[in-house]
């Protein structure tokens, strides 16, 4: 069984940085997609990042490219989101998620939340304006 737990959510102001972790335990894949996704209220969980749990391959929303940038740290088995230049549009819950599989391709990776087995709880992200 896989588990993630997020952290590092928080109040910021509209052109402020905030630096999200995700613990991952459990059994992984290497073709793994570990992914960050959202969901504002009134609105659908969405696509932020994702990168491979082996490999350096990342993609992201047009929404959040230049501004977010997701990596990895196998030996700690975390996967961080930096966000900077954050805008209110960002407020949102953000969650961690993998187990979805994801060969490198960029257009091929798996960006619907129901692509994804396993998910954290979520951390809170609020930016004032």
């Amino acid at each position: 069984q896989v588990q993630l737990v997020e952290s590092g959510g928080g109040l910021v102001q509209a052109g402020g940085s905030l630096r999200l972790s995700c613990v991952v335990s459990g059994r992984l894949f290497n073709n793994y997609a570990m992914g960050w996704f959202r969901q504002a209220p009134g609105k659908e969980r969405e696509f932020v990042a994702a990168i491979r749990w082996s490999g350096s391959n990342t993609y992201y929303a047009d929404s959040v490219k230049g501004r977010f940038t997701i990596s990895r740290d196998n030996a700690k088995n975390t996967i961080d989101l930096q966000m900077n230049s954050l805008k209110p549009d960002d407020t949102a819950v953000y969650y961690c998620a993998t187990g979805a599989l994801w060969y490198g391709i960029a257009l091929a990776c798996p960006t619907r939340p129901r692509q994804y087995a396993y998910w954290g709880q979520g951390t809170q992200v609020t930016v004032s304006s």
